[in-house]
């Protein structure tokens, strides 16, 4: 069934509130796990046809699953993210629109998101130059490291694929699934599903611990056994740091939604939040956030020296 990218902007809103950098967003990876597009009114054969077994499904879905973080390492994209932000009495504090393109990275462990637009403004050239000087100076050092840091390198992506398995072994083991019917997204047949934890399962890895705290529902592509679309809410409390850096309140809703891209591969078209918190158990902050993604393209190393990917037809 997917991060971070990625993204991806519904829990990065509160990291960025509460400073916690270095983590990929677990709320995205439940939501591109486990489930895109209003539903349209099925045909008359699908609707008849009987639904399948939901061992089988399930299976088939786990066979085909690659997390949003795994695939976007290899395409570049622009995202284009709205957050706004209201105090306790939900007057709004601040709003902005933010323009990125967002580059992989083969030799810097870090993404390359490149701020370009900033509240409908372009942001300079002096800006933009000086990102890609900082950029230039994170691949060049890991350059320099050398032999060391390929072998860093090879290490952080042997700990990402555990850290996705435990994850996928987390979400089917946690989760109660139950297909409810079949409906139509964007003119393909799909499985809505529910999803909510089962009493008594303990998730063996940190972020299935979080992912335990949503109940939901999904709709599954049924020819590429595919998430499109997930619903995500909160059904208690969320902290961060013991609770001292921040607490994401019971409610906290997230929306995800995956399109086909060159017929080939599912990749996030939309993602929004919203949701309450109390930061620092103090500051009481309510985050509404959406992200939309497109531009999509397969990413070249070669061309990485030079910042910008290769131009092709998406």
């Amino acid at each position: 069934m997917v991060v971070t990218p990625t993204f991806p902007a519904a829990i990065s809103s509160l990291r960025s509130t509460v400073r916690l950098n270095g983590s990929r967003q677990p709320v995205a990876l439940l939501l591109a796990a486990l489930l895109g597009a209003p539903p349209l009114t099925l045909a008359q054969g699908a609707a008849e046809r009987p639904l399948p077994e939901i061992r089988a499904f399930l299976d088939e879905v786990r066979k085909h699953f690659h997390s949003d973080d795994y695939l976007l390492e290899q395409y570049t994209f622009t995202e284009h993210r709205t957050e706004k932000r209201f105090d306790a009495k939900g007057r709004l504090k601040q709003e902005k629109h933010e323009v990125y393109e967002v580059y992989p990275s083969a030799q810097s462990p870090d993404t390359y998101r490149k701020l370009v637009e900033r509240d409908g403004r372009p942001v300079s050239p002096e800006e933009r130059a000086k990102q890609d000087r900082e950029q230039e100076k994170k691949v060049a050092r890991s350059l320099k490291a050398g032999d060391a840091a390929e072998a860093k390198r090879r290490e952080r992506k042997a700990e990402s694929e555990r850290e996705e398995r435990e994850v996928v072994d987390d979400i089917f083991g946690v989760y109660d699934i139950a297909i409810v019917r079949r409906e139509m997204i964007d003119g393909r047949s799909a499985l809505l599903v529910t999803f909510q934890p089962r009493a008594g399962v303990k998730p063996t890895s940190r972020r299935g611990k979080i992912l335990q705290k949503f109940t939901g529902r999904a709709w599954v592509d049924e020819q590429d056994y595919q998430v499109v679309r997930a619903e995500a809410e909160l059904h208690d409390t969320l902290s961060f740091g013991l609770g001292i850096l921040a607490r994401l309140h019971e409610g906290a809703a997230a929306t995800f939604r995956r399109r086909k891209v060159n017929g080939e591969v599912w990749l996030p078209a939309e993602a929004s939040f919203r949701g309450s918190a109390r930061v620092f158990l103090v500051r009481a902050v309510r985050i509404d956030s959406r992200s939309e993604y497109s531009d999509y393209k397969k990413f070249n190393v070669a061309t990485e020296t030079a910042i910008a990917p290769e131009k092709t037809a998406e």
